[in-house]
């Protein structure tokens, strides 16, 4: 039986947890590394990071960066690639944005620009560089991250990552077990954007097989 000591500690440990997270939260809004000292050209607007940190959440949503509506919404996923990705997850807005529950550290937490042909940039660099390691290690609770995309998975799944994103995803069962046994659980995706409609009409295994298994994992851990 825990006595009253034994609460108390907890108590402070997650005191402790909390306001680790509020000061990286507060760090990381007012971050103007991209603008003051940028690993490449600066950023062409003004900084506005995106994310949700938690120290409760056992679920991660790791991702590239914030597209043009997420940086004039200020909040993740409010767009039709957000729509998809609650969808595949088997879960509505209530449950996403609860951040008790799930956390979304994207590779960049701003917007990065576009590029000549209408695309957005690569996320920025500074963000891994200046943030990431102090975020993960301040969200012991997380369980399972969902990464998506190249850039996270470079990120997060360092030798179990293939060469290419479609085969990095095609491996995603002997990718969730070996990182599951490494206590690092991650589940490649490929981008719910519409831009990879084709890609998921020529690998139908993935909402076949893929799905079942993240939708099965996500009311795991959220429930």
């Amino acid at each position: 039986m825990a006595t009253a000591e034994d609460t108390n500690a907890a108590r402070g440990v997650r005191d402790e947890a909390d306001a680790e997270i509020e000061r990286l939260a507060v760090d990381i809004g007012a971050c103007r590394a991209c603008v003051e000292a940028p690993l490449r050209s600066p950023l062409p607007h003004e900084p506005r990071p995106v994310c949700v940190l938690s120290p409760t959440a056992r679920i991660v949503i790791c991702g590239q960066a914030p597209g043009t509506r997420v940086h004039a919404s200020g909040r993740p996923f409010t767009d039709p690639s957000g729509d998809r990705l609650r969808d595949w997850m088997g879960i509505g807005p209530e449950v996403f944005y609860d951040a008790a529950r799930i956390a979304i550290v994207p590779m960049g937490f701003c917007f990065p620009g576009l590029d000549a042909k209408g695309g957005d940039l690569a996320p920025r660099p500074e963000c891994r560089r200046l943030w990431h390691d102090k975020v993960f290690a301040a969200m012991p609770r997380i369980e399972l991250r969902l990464v998506i995309g190249g850039y996270a998975q470079a990120y997060h799944l360092g030798a179990h990552r293939h060469r290419t994103l479609g085969g990095t995803v095609a491996d995603w069962r002997a990718i969730l077990s070996a990182t599951r046994a490494e206590g690092r659980a991650a589940l490649p995706l490929p981008h719910p954007s519409w831009r990879n409609n084709a890609w998921l009409k020529r690998n139908p295994w993935f909402e076949a097989e893929c799905l079942p298994v993240l939708r099965s994992e996500v009311a795991r851990l959220v429930g």
